[in-house]
């Protein structure tokens, strides 16, 4: 008899192999620092929109948010609704006009440089601050990626998990240093389409184990009611795998679990893939793609959540909450298929991680490197010196994954980093054209203190607020005071920057 571990291997193996193929094959036509970080701004709709979801969600959506949805009920899904609105607001007034300014702006391939060009700092500050927060928020998100990839290896291999995290690092390091922006686009692309269809397959063939929706939520409702309210809060018992009455979600709840919408405005792995699409005319066509891709993989996984709870032969205990739709595919199907399933939550790790290395070393070697230590460089210095930041970068976050973490609370830390620093000032940046340089840079440091300081002070982390609230209010008021009233205003015109015909601008090399 074949141990249920073998195809699980084998199919790992076979996908592990894809995947660097695809790097290799692309790798021979990296030549340049542009083509390493941007691909030389080429990507078609449906390969921008289902590469921007993938590196988007990330094992979280096959671990944290079924975790969560397993042990709280449907309340857990506010997080999803907020991602929702996010996404469809970040690709419909976002993606266009950073895909103009981007190019406009002297053919910037980081937003670092778009921040220096856009508000022509001369202090080179924007620079350095917004390359700052790109390096330390990205390397504490790696390692979430690493974690997820440790529960994953522990969970299926039985491994210890500091092994399971060194595999895991050892094969996002070797995928994403082969990469590029169009390696790491083109998997992503084939890595979102398994998401996709693991989270269709799954909840489906559980329901239908069950008898339908009829029975899912009869199954739910003899748990605890609680578990079907929107507002409330099942409480899963730390041992033994029970729910119990519960608590009222309260407005502030809410609103938190809604704010990780606003996140997506300032996340860079997505905003590189808004300034690496062929073109603004193919951004409509790429936004109904991303959209579907979001409300369909939102949905399933939560259903994966609330299909545990009814079919799983054995309760998880709370500690174990976010293993639930690796425990269900094994539980569901054979193992061949169980692998293939289990493979998609290893491209929803993988194309979050190596999406996330390469805006890092972009940012350590375009922001740092060239700017500050050698101008002159070659592009072939710079992309070798992107692919080293690559592995430093990991390096970092393997250590920083050692020390444990649920995977939701490392992305939520992340997540909020990003969304504070830049999406208040990435919105005026593309509204506002007479901002300056010092609303940038203050709305920029006050979203990531106020992010930092409001987990590390007790007083504040214990109100409840999602750090991502206090640190939105704190960037966007300081941009709008410092931005009216200290600095000058921006001697190009940006207003009309939307109006020029794409076709008829120059593309300046970078």
């Amino acid at each position: 008899m074949v141990d249920i571990n073998t195809p699980i291997l084998t199919t790992f193996i076979v996908y592990f192999a894809v995947m660097i193929a695809v790097g290799i094959w692309v790798y021979s036509r990296t030549r340049t620092l542009t083509d390493f970080a941007l691909g030389g701004r080429s990507l078609n709709a449906p390969t921008a929109a289902l590469s921007a979801q993938a590196s988007d969600m990330s094992g979280w959506l096959l671990l944290g948010l079924p975790g969560a949805v397993y042990a709280a009920g449907v309340g857990a899904t506010w997080i999803a609704i907020g991602l929702l609105i996010g996404t469809y607001l970040n690709w419909l007034f976002v993606a266009p006009r950073l895909r103009t300014y981007t190019e406009r702006a002297n053919n910037a391939i980081s937003l670092s440089a778009y921040f220096e060009e856009r508000f022509e700092d001369r202090t080179r500050l924007l620079r350095i601050v917004s390359a700052v927060v790109i390096v330390v928020f990205f390397t504490v998100y790696v390692a979430s990626g690493l974690v997820a990839g440790g529960v994953l290896f522990e969970s299926v291999f039985g491994v210890d998990s500091v092994l399971a995290i060194t595999v895991a690092v050892a094969v996002i390091v070797l995928y994403s240093f082969l990469g590029g922006f169009l390696a790491v686009s083109f998997t992503d692309a084939i890595q979102g389409t398994m998401m996709f269809l693991a989270l269709l397959v799954v909840p489906l063939v559980g329901i239908g184990l069950l008898g339908g929706f009829g029975a899912l939520t009869g199954a739910l409702g003899d748990e605890s009611p609680t578990l079907l309210d929107m507002g409330a809060e099942a409480s899963l018992a730390e041992a033994g795998g029970e729910w119990g009455a519960g608590t009222p979600l309260t407005v502030i709840g809410v609103i938190s679990l809604l704010a990780w919408g606003l996140g997506y405005f300032g996340q860079p792995h997505i905003l590189a893939r808004f300034m690496g699409i062929r073109s603004a005319r193919e951004i409509p066509a790429a936004r109904r793609i991303g959209v579907t891709w979001v409300v369909v993989t939102l949905a399933g996984a939560s259903l994966v959540g609330l299909v545990g709870i009814g079919v799983l032969d054995e309760p998880l205990a709370y500690e174990d909450r976010e293993s639930v739709f690796i425990v269900l595919t094994q539980q569901l199907f054979n193992p061949w298929i169980a692998g293939m399933l289990l493979a998609a939550l290893l491209a929803a790790i993988m194309s979050t991680a190596d999406s996330q290395l390469l805006v890092s070393s972009i940012a350590l070697t375009e922001d740092f490197y060239r700017a500050f230590l050698n101008r002159n460089a070659s592009d072939n210095t710079l992309v070798w010196v992107g692919r080293g930041t690559v592995i430093a970068v990991a390096v970092v976050a393997y250590v920083i994954a050692l020390g444990g973490g649920g995977v939701l609370d490392i992305v939520a830390y992340a997540w909020a980093g990003f969304g504070a620093a830049f999406g208040p000032v990435i919105l005026l940046s593309l509204f506002w054209p007479r901002m300056t340089w010092a609303g940038a840079l203050a709305g920029m440091l006050g979203g990531a203190i106020t992010v930092v300081l409001w987990r590390q002070v007790p007083a504040l982390a214990d109100t409840g607020v999602y750090e991502m609230v206090p640190g939105w209010i704190v960037a966007t008021g300081l941009a709008l005071l410092f931005g009216r009233y200290v600095g000058s205003p921006p001697r190009r015109d940006w207003a009309g920057a939307m109006e020029e015909p794409e076709e008829g601008r120059e593309r300046v090399a970078a």
